[in-house]
């Protein structure tokens, strides 16, 4: 059944009770089930502005139990991905080591941290690729000059096809390369729905926050382990870190780390310390254990750069051809951007758990020396950097990289 054959929902009820909050509780399931109704067009601007209003001021959108509800309702909205085909390909081309299975991977931030950094997420998924399969979940810029995807759309000789890569497509990407960009627009169709409403209030709402709890690869499969097996999130504000945490570990999540610059920076931060909220596999059936500490750039290896340094606030053909050079070896060794690119990506090694390897078989551009010195939370952030370093000396990931814009583009054929 068409949305445009649903029938609208009324949830004044609902926002009856939210206010005054104490005097009728509301449940996650509640807010969720009204949230899953904006997907579907179901709910009037009026109302939809209204529930978005209530969550914010009462608070209710920054607890676990309702982003975790709401993310859920997000996934099941989303176009379903060939769950199946996708499987298949994934423990065909995985590559386990240490502690990684060869799963999904993806490392997100919530945006809104003002900083204008340069896009050292999107930067870092790609250097991943080289070691593990990445599902980078992003869309354009709402709060910088510069969103992941319009960065690459600005890639140069040509960028990818990202509007090609969709729930029947995307085991055929995999097929041919570890890195794939899931574009939100193509895999969360419903959100067309409450872009509109959210334009048109004055703050940043539930859905900033969702949004990267909800990888549209990251679907529940049973008895199977999920598709999405480990991820970075980085949050604007260090409050929502425990918020987080919480959230993916209600969701099942077994794999992650919350991150948060001590300036309140939704990355690694390469000026001083941040603080980190990790989620690590513990007994199977039993919820994950979360650990709270702190990274410095000096656990990774490499000396502080002040924010400005890294903070160029480019456009986003500028700013491709930073990641262009990052990807070709051409950034000095010393450059402050690839250092904030390299910390976090290594962070991403260490979650997923490549960097527990204890014998080294990357090939070519590696030296063999596998560091086995551990940092805060038992991380070894520095073998984390050394595998980030040989992803762009080997060309690993400019390799990933190219054949994902060599695929993307091949379905127009």
């Amino acid at each position: 059944m068409s949305s445009e054959s649903l029938p609208e929902v009324d949830i004044k009820p609902l926002l009856a009770r939210l206010w005054p909050l104490e005097q009728k509780p509301v449940t996650a399931e509640d807010i969720a089930e009204a949230i899953s109704y904006f997907f579907t067009d179901q709910i009037s601007e009026v109302q939809a502005g209204a529930l978005l209003m209530c969550l914010h001021f009462t608070g209710l959108d920054r607890k676990p139990d309702v982003l975790a509800a709401c993310a859920d309702a997000m996934r099941k909205a989303a176009a379903a991905v060939d769950a199946e085909g996708l499987r298949s390909v994934i423990e065909a081309r995985g590559r386990p080591e240490g502690s990684y299975g060869g799963g999904l991977c993806d490392i997100v931030g919530t945006g809104g941290d003002s900083h204008n950094t340069f896009n050292i997420s999107t930067t870092s998924s790609i250097l991943a690729s080289s070691l593990l399969m990445m599902a980078k979940h992003g869309n354009k810029a709402s709060t910088s000059k510069s969103g992941s995807a319009d960065i690459l759309n600005c890639m140069q000789p040509r960028p990818p096809k990202m509007l090609n890569v969709k729930p029947d497509t995307i085991a055929e990407i995999y097929r041919q390369t570890n890195y794939s960009f899931l574009f939100a627009p193509v895999f969360h169709p419903g959100m067309k729905y409450v872009a509109p409403i959210r334009r048109q209030l004055p703050w940043r709402t539930l859905f900033n926050l969702v949004g990267p709890l909800a990888n549209p690869a990251d679907v529940d499969h049973g008895a199977h382990k999920p598709l999405l097996e480990a991820r970075v999130i980085g949050v604007a504000r260090k409050d929502l870190g425990p918020v987080f945490s919480e959230a993916l570990r209600m969701g099942g999540a077994r794999k992650a780390m919350i991150v948060c610059g001590d300036e309140e920076l939704d990355e690694i931060s390469c000026a001083g310390p941040t603080l980190c909220w990790r989620l690590d596999e513990d007994t199977p059936g039993k919820k994950a254990v979360v650990e709270h500490f702190l990274l410095h750039p000096s656990d990774f290896g490499l000396p502080c750069h002040p924010l400005s340094t890294v903070s160029p606030g480019k456009e986003p053909t500028e700013n491709a051809g930073i990641l262009a050079r990052i990807l070709n070896g051409e950034m000095p060794e010393d450059d402050p951007i690839l250092h904030f690119v390299l910390m976090n990506t290594a962070a991403l090694f260490v979650v997923a758990g490549v960097c527990e390897a204890d014998g080294s078989d990357l090939g070519h551009g590696d030296d063999g020396k596998v560091i086995t010195e551990r940092g805060p939370g038992g991380g070894r952030w520095k073998e984390g950097v050394r595998r980030a370093r040989w992803a762009i000396k080997s060309g690993e990931a400019a390799r990933q990289w190219a054949q994902f814009v060599e695929v993307t583009n091949s379905f127009d054929n």
